[in-house]
């Protein structure tokens, strides 16, 4: 039985799962980090609220495989997210490689109509889900799909804000710290 995973120790969680998988890698006052760098971090992020919701009860194997396509899905992302409005054919290939390793499908039950997602093998699951859930991003509010306002952080977020001017991956952090640069700069003048 494999470990149990440790906490999760990315400072931005929750977000879609297309972005809480690009915010696997962040920086800190200790350096760059990044979740995906070993099974107990895949482990770790799968085992997440906001993922395992994302995954449904699906069963998937946190092993080489599954960490080798969420690598490769976070690579693809990382392309499509530079422009979302406008990516390059590059991003739209690696993008769509993902995506041909599953599909969704419709179908009528005795109870309604529901839906279905099949993939080649469990372990492109999480991969493939995350590059839909982009998709999905794209369809609803493109310009939603942000990274933070600080040039020093590699996070990013969906805006859910009200009037969608939210500039920060968090306020707590980026948004005092930038805050706290501008009032220094104000004090430094007087």
């Amino acid at each position: 039985m494999p470990p149990t995973p440790g906490p999760d120790p990315r400072p931005l969680t929750d977000e879609p799962l297309c972005i809480d998988l690009l915010n696997t890698r962040w920086i800190d006052a200790t350096g760059r980090h990044d979740l995906l760098d070993s099974l107990d971090g895949l482990r770790t992020w799968l085992a997440g609220p906001h993922v395992s919701r994302s995954l449904g009860f699906a069963a998937v194997p946190a092993d080489e495989d599954t960490l080798e396509r969420l690598l490769q899905a976070r690579t693809a992302l990382d392309q499509a997210i530079a422009d979302p409005r406008r990516p390059d054919a590059e991003a739209i290939d690696a993008l769509n490689a993902v995506l041909a390793h599953g599909r969704r499908g419709h179908l009528l039950r005795p109870d309604g109509p529901d839906t279905f997602v099949e993939v080649e093998t469990p372990s492109w699951l999480p991969a493939w889900r995350a590059a839909e859930d982009y998709l999905r991003l794209l369809a609803e509010r493109p310009e939603r799909i942000r990274a933070c306002g600080n040039p020093e952080c590699v996070l990013h977020f969906y805006d859910v804000s009200k009037n969608g001017t939210r500039r920060w991956c968090s306020m707590a952090g980026c948004g005092n710290r930038a805050k706290a640069q501008r009032h220094y700069a104000r004090q430094k003048k007087t």
